[in-house]
């Protein structure tokens, strides 16, 4: 039976110093051109699925996100999460990201772009063009840009060419196809750099006489580039034919006497309007035809740093140093113009700033908009249907990035508009609510922060370092105690212990920190590095490197890259478990002792086979004997080849065509050592056996990736997931099947926790669990099974043997009696969770005033760490934002 109330201690943590990155650059994939000949619809009245999202951060990291909705054009409350960090080299940052098609034949016919068919290319500020290895997650190639700093990068509609804006002058284009990357030729040479560049719409070929044999060309044949547009840094825009070369035209901006105008963003539409904004903050309209001015507007007070167009193009948003995100729309008028100009060929219309909203509190570095535009004729343009509204991302100094539902006012004349972010009934860009993706501090989701529970040490990694603080014991107060004093602010109840800055070649990808406190593994995506703690009499830490480790790993590793996507210690601290990084091999590692080196005792290949999957599913079937709840899993006599044998063929064509390429972003292990899970990016989780030291079973994929994993301390076999989407799932590893206790629980989430805008991030376990446990081991299957489960914003608390109830919440606030927050003598915070009275108080009990949250968990039994980086706390280190006063305003 659940008891009437639980009281934890709390620490809450704001120490911690953990500064995240700014997003520097958005990207979305294109969408495929149609087809000349009429084998695809231009006009296709669907709304493309959300596809995967970009994410530049200064610090040269890139994020790779997914949509979570249940399917790909329904809401998805959680929008897009991190599915996978790219790690920059350290130094390096991204100032620009580009993604194209692999093959667009392809790409017409998913549903969604895949990111096993998207090239993804970067820009630094640097000489060199990067191009990166989605699925291993490393570089892939480098290219000089050959006229020194890249500063714009773009590619052609069809995703054959990038073009690269150079500091020379010069326009590089960059040839694409047979997923090779060369130079293909250099347009004319300009007397300024090259800021921003865009490509006008594309043309069909001109007929010719084909043979049968040429209908099966590529339909990315059928299109021809005619020009581009760039933006410069003296004052102008240049329109550059694409067939010879040549400057075509040239379009002066306003500027100050004295100074030049920098030309910052540049788009075009479908009918060859371009679109420029300035460092004046004026946003301007060009005919592309006489390439003279449409119409200009004041948009914003500073510079304009970038722009994107919408779907269809009747909509430009753009912003910049102002933090104001500012919408133009295109209106049709009643009447044309009496007296038209010959020599502007537009139907009768006109530009109009609709709409400006202050998303970010800081510069905007970054929009983007999904669906993405296309440049094409009018002849072959795309119709999106309007019940479904376009969601605008933005993202810019103050490091988070900002989604906002991008519906235009006319799109509401036809019917309700579905919000795909969930934050409002409204889906218009000027009145619908946006919502703020939760910044993370580790890599694909993860935690920065690591905690050692018997030594009470709290670890954080940073781009190239780390910190280690100590937390004070708690101290309790006796009735007979009269002159307890409480610890004072000034103490804090911790202390900093050990401040490391190591040399990597790439940012920090993963880090560990052992229970007791004397073992520190800290990986980039090249090495891996050991580390022993010793105590020094002022109580600091004093770390020592194992050498002989780099070598250890690498001998098992035959010639591999020794780095690491994940680290973990067992709880005894004797091993150290280590997923590679590039080739998703979990090494078991023994770490010794005084007298006995550290040693290598198995490694498992088991991420990398590509048997028993279809389309990155796993395929098991279920067993014929067993009950409705049990799943037939592989075994120990049905595992894949032994090590062995993955060493005596792995220089074979047979052996590699068996593998794929993924990377292991989360491990447990069970609180008595016996038990490890993995989980992979493609969905993947399997389980091992550390008694045994071999692999037990694999779990069936699901939908979603695995966000958290978690064995439950009364209940050691139990394994706890947890999914992007705030579903989760309970799975018994010793009986290798899903018991049918948790069945009523994971069936019926209430919707209001699977609702919830941020996604679960991690699951804790009480320690105290596990000792009642011990104690009552004859009624373990009675004992109440309680998880907290905590996202950036909240933390729930969950019973997993109870059923839901009514809604899992209480909607009626008055009598609501759900978090009490009391200091208690020690200085400490306690969380009082009282039970209601009414069936849906029982389970599901939530908590928000914590925020933003890095990390949760318990250091002892009762006594619960939490790790919290306020935005105010951020945003007061970066230099002031900019502002404008104005006469007679408050």
């Amino acid at each position: 039976m659940a008891e009437s109330s639980s009281t934890l201690a709390v620490h809450r943590c704001r120490f911690v110093d953990f500064t995240p990155s700014a997003v520097t650059a958005l990207c979305f994939p294109p969408l495929p051109l149609p087809s000349v000949k009429g084998k695809k619809a231009a006009n296709n009245q669907t709304f493309p699925g959300f596809g995967p999202l970009a994410i530049g951060r200064a610090n040269g990291n890139i994020e790779l996100c997914e949509w979570t909705g249940s399917s790909p054009r329904s809401q998805a409350p959680q929008a897009w999460v991190v599915r996978k960090t790219l790690v920059g080299p350290y130094p390096s940052k991204v100032e620009s990201l580009a993604l194209t098609f692999r093959s667009p034949r392809r790409a017409a016919q998913e549903e969604i772009p895949s990111w096993s068919n998207l090239r993804l290319f970067s820009a630094g500020g640097g000489n060199e063009l990067v191009e990166w290895d989605i699925e291993k997650g490393c570089i892939k190639r480098t290219i000089s840009s050959q006229g020194g700093p890249i500063w714009s990068i773009s590619p052609n509609p069809a995703s054959t060419i990038l073009a690269l804006g150079c500091e020379d002058g010069s326009v590089r284009l960059l040839s694409l196809l047979y997923d090779e990357l060369t130079h293909l030729r250099r347009l004319d040479r300009l007397k300024s750099r090259i800021l921003s560049i865009a490509w006008g719409p594309p043309v069909p070929r001109q007929k010719k006489i084909q043979s049968a044999e040429s209908d099966s060309d590529d339909d990315d044949d059928e299109w021809s580039d005619s020009w581009l547009v760039t933006g410069c840094s003296d004052s102008c825009l240049r329109k550059l034919d694409f067939a010879t070369g040549r400057a075509l035209d040239r379009m002066g901006t306003d500027k100050i006497r004295g100074e030049r105008t920098l030309v910052w963003a540049v788009g075009v539409l479908g009918d060859g309007t371009i679109v420029s904004g300035d460092s004046m903050g004026h946003v301007k309209f060009w005919d592309s035809k006489t390439c003279t001015q449409l119409q200009s507007f004041q948009g914003h007070a500073a510079d304009v740093l970038c722009l994107t167009i919408g779907a269809d193009g009747t909509a430009v948003y753009t912003s910049g140093v102002d933090q104001k995100v500012t919408q133009f729309s295109y209106v049709k008028t009643s009447r044309s113009d009496p007296n038209p100009s010959p020599l502007i060929s537009r139907t009768s219309g006109r530009w109009v700033q609709s709409s400006s909203r202050r998303l970010h509190s800081h510069d905007v570095r970054a929009l983007a908009i999904w669906p993405p535009h296309t440049p094409l004729p009018h002849s072959h343009q795309r119709h999106f249907p309007v019940d479904v509204a376009p969601v605008l991302a933005s993202g810019g100094l103050d490091m988070s990035v900002v989604l906002t539902p991008a519906a235009l006012p006319t799109a509401t004349l036809s019917g309700k508009v579905m919000n795909p972010l969930s934050t409002s009934t409204t889906a218009t860009f000027e009145d619908a609510y946006h919502r703020r993706l939760a910044y993370t501090s580790g890599c694909a989701s993860s935690s920065a922060v690591h905690l050692a529970k018997k030594a009470r040490l709290v670890m954080c990694t940073r781009e190239a370092g780390l910190t280690v603080w100590r937390i004070a014991k708690r101290q309790q107060r006796s009735e007979d105690d009269a002159d307890f004093e409480p610890p004072s602010p000034q103490d804090g109840g911790w202390e900093r212990v050990l401040d490391m800055d190591l040399n990597v070649q790439t940012n920090i990808a993963a880090a560990a920190i052992s229970d007791d406190g004397k073992w520190i593994a800290v990986a980039d995506w090249q090495e891996t590095k050991l580390f022993q703690l010793s105590e020094e009499k002022n109580g600091d830490l004093k770390p020592r490197r194992i050498r002989a480790f780099a070598s250890l790993v690498q001998a098992q590793l035959q010639g591999a890259s020794s780095g690491a996507s994940s680290l973990l210690f067992t709880p005894d601290s004797s091993k150290l478990v280590l997923a590679t990084s590039t080739s998703s091999t979990v090494l078991i590692i023994d770490l010794g002792t005084a007298d006995r080196a550290p040693r290598a005792l198995r490694k498992f290949e088991q991420h990398r086979l590509r048997e028993g999957f279809v389309n990155n599913r796993v395929i098991k079937g279920r067993n014929s004997s067993s009950t409705n709840d049990d799943v037939e899993m592989a075994t120990e006599d049905q595992e894949p080849p032994s090590d062995a044998e993955y060493d005596s063929d792995s220089d074979s064509d047979v052996e590699h065509s068996k593998l794929v390429r993924t990377t292991i972003t989360r491990m447990a292990i069970s609180p008595d050592g016996q038990w490890l899970a993995t989980a992979d990016d493609r969905r993947r989780t399997h389980i091992f056996n550390l008694d045994a030291v071999q692999h037990h079973c694999a779990l069936p994929s699901f939908p979603h990736a695995v966000h958290a994993l978690a064995f439950d301390a009364s209940a050691p076999s139990t394994l706890v997931l947890a999914f992007a989407d705030n579903t989760l799932e309970v799975y018994d590893v010793e009986a290798r099947h899903f018991p049918r206790w948790a069945r009523a629980l994971v069936n019926a989430l209430p919707p209001r926790f699977t609702r919830l805008h941020d996604p679960v991030l991690g699951v804790a376990f009480d320690p105290a669990a596990g000792d009642v446990a011990a104690a009552a081991t004859a009624h373990a299957q009675l004992l109440p099974r309680s998880a907290l489960f905590w996202g950036a914003t909240w933390i729930c608390r969950i019973n997993l043997t109870e059923r839901t109830g009514y809604g899992g919440f209480e909607k009626r606030r008055r009598k609501r009696k759900a978090v009490d927050v009391v200091p208690n003598a020690n200085g400490r915070v306690e969380v009082q969770m009282e039970e209601g009275a009414q069936e849906q108080q029982r389970n599901f009990k939530l908590i928000t005033h914590y925020r933003p949250l890095l990390f949760v968990d318990f250091v002892s039994p009762g006594e619960l760490v939490v790790v919290e980086r306020p935005l105010v706390d951020v945003l007061a280190k970066l230099p002031p934002a900019y502002f404008k006063p104005k006469y007679g305003a408050s």
